[in-house]
């Protein structure tokens, strides 16, 4: 895959790709305040594009879902043979009683009995995090269990 990318005087950097087809681009343009916006262009007039603005959490989140499906399809794949065990992908929303918390302040596996193995953070993997993990708004967190204590982990990671 061809990123280009593009310095955008007084404003920042673009950073975008032809997707499969050639009909478009998408990318972002990360401003050098700090914004970002997600960017879909047509290829034959990359300069009028459709700009979506990203808070860092929105950004997080974005580039968690768009790393975490290989990942979730490696545990799937590799559970495949094992009756009873799922694995699920848990946001941690701005308002989640434990962002900016550690890990084992959840008791999940104990209130549960799911594991967190993998917690997906601005498009990077940090597998099998411990108890001294602080979780941050937007992180994705690749849980296995059952589908009960799976239900009970996301409302944990919702209500507390």
């Amino acid at each position: 895959m061809n990123v280009e990318v593009t310095r955008l005087p007084g404003i920042g950097v673009r950073k975008d790709f032809p997707v499969k087809g050639g009909r478009r681009r998408i990318g972002v343009i990360d401003h050098k305040d700090g914004t970002i916006y997600l960017i879909v262009s047509k290829a034959d007039n990359p300069e009028a594009t459709d700009q979506i603005p990203l808070s860092a959490s929105e950004a997080a989140a974005l580039a968690n879902l768009l790393g975490a499906p290989q990942l979730i399809a490696q545990l799937r794949d590799e559970h495949r043979d094992f009756d009873g065990v799922n694995t699920r992908q848990l946001l941690i929303l701005d308002d989640s009683p434990y962002a900016d918390r550690p890990l084992g302040d959840t008791e999940m596996r104990s209130r549960t009995r799911c594991s967190i193995v993998a917690i997906m953070r601005g498009g990077t993997v940090i597998p099998s995090p411990g108890p001294d993990f602080m979780f941050a708004a937007g992180d994705l967190l690749v849980v296995v269990g059952t589908a009960e204590g799976l239900e009970a982990a996301a409302k944990i990671l919702t209500d507390g």
